[in-house]
């Protein structure tokens, strides 16, 4: 019978949690914290990979529960964005200066550009929470975010159950540096989409400006002398 293992630092505080209730941890923290809940669920995907790494839970059961529970939590998000985000923007936003001329942009920005921000943000803290919500508020096709949500959850739970397995007591001081390189991240992140979003409203504004009718010249309305 294998022991449930150490786990240092932060994750340790999560030990009794996955000792009484092992995956279904994993699922409920995972689900609640994609769509915008804060509850540590990143840090529960860590903690059980290392009681997998030492044989108490089954890798191969964490991996595709995690998944599924983080697809589904921002699939809610996405929800909560598409059927109710759009109205509490256009009612509220322009106390934080977003017009529904600003959101007809951002909407056309993540029409182009959102599948590659959908995967991106699953490894962003703060954007990972907000991803769905954000989608469903731009109208970004279901279909497409689902399959960009899908490579996402993927890739970010592949990613931390392998580091989780591997770097025993050093999860410590790698997760804290990793997360120090999140906030980096989410900076530039944050920084290029304003970007992106201000190059898109001044082009949108030279094409107004451009496609403006010109005055015709008035016309000789003189009569012809006989």
């Amino acid at each position: 019978m294998h022991h449930a293992p150490h786990l240092p630092g932060i994750f340790n505080a999560l030990a009794p949690v996955l000792d009484h209730f092992g995956y279904l941890a994993v699922v409920f923290f995972l689900f609640l914290e994609d769509f915008g809940i804060p509850v540590p669920g990143e840090t529960t995907l860590i903690a059980a990979a290392v009681y997998a790494g030492a044989g108490v839970l089954n890798v191969w059961l964490i991996v595709p529960l995690a998944i599924l529970a983080a697809m589904i939590g921002d699939n809610v998000g996405y929800a909560i964005g598409r059927f109710g985000g759009r109205a509490v923007v256009e009612r509220w936003g322009h106390y934080i200066f977003i017009t529904p001329e600003r959101l007809a942009v951002a909407e056309n920005f993540f029409a182009k550009r959102g599948g590659r921000i959908v995967v991106i943000a699953r490894f962003i803290e703060g954007l990972r929470q907000a991803n769905g919500i954000i989608a469903g508020i731009t109208e970004m096709p279901w279909p497409r975010f689902l399959l960009f949500n899908t490579i996402g959850a993927a890739l970010w739970v592949g990613v931390w159950v392998t580091v989780g397995m591997v770097a025993g007591e050093h999860l410590n001081s790698i997760y804290h540096t990793l997360a120090r390189y999140e906030l980096g991240a989410a900076a530039l992140v944050v920084l290029g989409i304003i970007a992106l979003i201000v190059r898109s409203v001044l082009r949108h504004r030279g094409n107004n400006h451009d496609a403006a009718p010109h005055a015709a010249p008035a016309q000789d309305q003189s009569t012809p002398e006989s």
